[in-house]
């Protein structure tokens, strides 16, 4: 396994930490914001549809990489104008309340939705084309990292000066943070250690992706993954909030395992994936998330105490940090340099559709049935869908050729 170089690392974490802050305000602050506040259980599991930028952004990705090819434009622009968008949009929250002004919140949270997805494309595509597939682990791993970092600091973070400055100075720090650590990747020349792009790009496009060998097998493997893990993710909060734990407790258990315990969970999977392979180190992953949900599931039946919920939340955590480390070095081993942006995006979005459902659903069968009901069906759909997922893992991303190929060669 190699690592990239010193400047592109850096540029990376500061890239994704400033695109995780804003999307973890919403999805790990606000839930617990909105039910300490009293707000139903199936209003914040229909929360939910925000993710459907993420899910559809397929559909513009070909787009971006356009842009991204344009010598005027490029991808740093692309995320720049994103990134600005976002920021505009937490502004503007800051001066709205969650509850009392919900007609006008809910369109600026789509609003940021579809600017933080739409930088995902471009943020991914660059990636892609900045990380060998030597360097690919070690490079997820990094970009994990800064998303445990964004959930510390958009989630936690969040919850815990909520408590002591209140809504609107809250926000306009976190808009401020994300800001400044975008600053690295927006300084970097945009050819900086780049790989070589083929010479003849084509037309971005679905069809080139899917003309690709084993492009089937492929979005069936992202598409089965994540099925039952919107369910455990969207209620999580909720129930240690049910549970007794306040606001602050809460950020500090989801937060500090994010932080701590996620970082972890990012380095040991790139260790494990450049040692096993990435077979049987998803094998390993579906095993170890079936029994965490299963735990979930006995938590909510039987009941357990305060110090094996807290275990159970950083395990949950750790687990989730491995695993985007070896999905995103799956969907990279797969995606084209034509057209990285839009392969890349493609296979992360079917990758979510099936997690924005659970999620969407979680709160009303909770709500209904309670949560021993949500956990218990994710048990059962993690050990069927991961089975079918490993089944339709490609050999040529499972062992990619070009792992034991001398390193490409990068633009200076």
């Amino acid at each position: 396994m190699t690592r990239p170089s010193l400047t592109i690392s850096i540029a990376l974490a500061g890239l994704y930490l400033a695109q995780s802050v804003p999307l973890y305000l919403v999805a790990a602050a606000l839930p617990p914001i909105l039910r300490e506040r009293g707000v139903d259980l199936a209003v914040i599991g229909a929360l939910g549809i925000l993710l459907a930028p993420w899910v559809l952004k397929a559909a513009w990705a070909p787009v971006i990489d356009r842009l991204a090819r344009h010598p005027r434009i490029g991808r740093k622009a692309v995320v720049l104008a994103c990134l600005t968008i976002t920021l505009g949009c937490i502004v503007i929250l800051s001066r709205l309340d969650p509850v009392t002004d919900s007609m006008r919140f809910f369109p600026i949270l789509m609003a940021m939705s579809v600017s933080s997805a739409t930088q995902d494309i471009a943020s991914d595509g660059w990636a892609v084309e900045h990380l060998r597939p030597d360097q690919q682990a070690f490079g997820n791993a990094i970009q994990a990292g800064a998303v445990a970092f964004g959930v510390l600091i958009g989630g936690s973070g969040t919850l815990l000066l909520v408590d002591r400055l209140g809504w609107q100075a809250t926000l306009l720090a976190i808009a401020a943070l994300a800001a400044i650590v975008a600053l690295p990747f927006l300084l970097l020349p945009e050819t900086r250690d780049r790989r070589i792009l083929p010479t003849d790009y084509g037309r971005a496009s679905f069809a080139r992706f899917l003309s690709m060998p084993m492009a089937g097998s492929m979005l069936a493997f992202a598409f089965f993954f994540r099925m039952p893990e919107g369910l455990v993710k969207a209620m999580e909060q909720p129930f240690l909030v049910d549970q007794g734990f306040s606001l602050t407790e809460v950020g500090l258990i989801s937060g500090g395992s994010a932080a701590l315990v996620g970082l972890f969970g990012a380095a040991s999977a790139a260790a494990l994936i450049d040692r096993i392979g990435l077979r049987p180190f998803f094998i390993t992953l579906i095993v170890g998330r079936t029994l965490t949900f299963g735990a979930f599931f006995a938590a909510a039946a039987l009941g357990i105490g305060i110090w094996p919920l807290v275990a159970l939340s950083g395990i949950d955590t750790f687990l989730r940090y491995v695993e985007m480390v070896g999905l995103y070095t799956a969907f990279m081993r797969f995606s084209s340099l034509s057209q990285a942006g839009t392969d890349f995006t493609l296979l992360t979005s079917v990758n979510l559709l099936m997690y924005m459902l659970g999620s969407m659903i979680a709160g009303t069968i909770a709500s209904a049935y309670g949560y021993a009901t949500v956990f218990g069906l994710a048990v059962l759909l993690s050990a069927l869908t991961g089975w079918l997922a490993i089944t339709r893992l490609p050999h040529s991303v499972a062992t990619p050729p070009a792992l034991t190929s001398m390193p490409e060669e990068t633009l200076a």
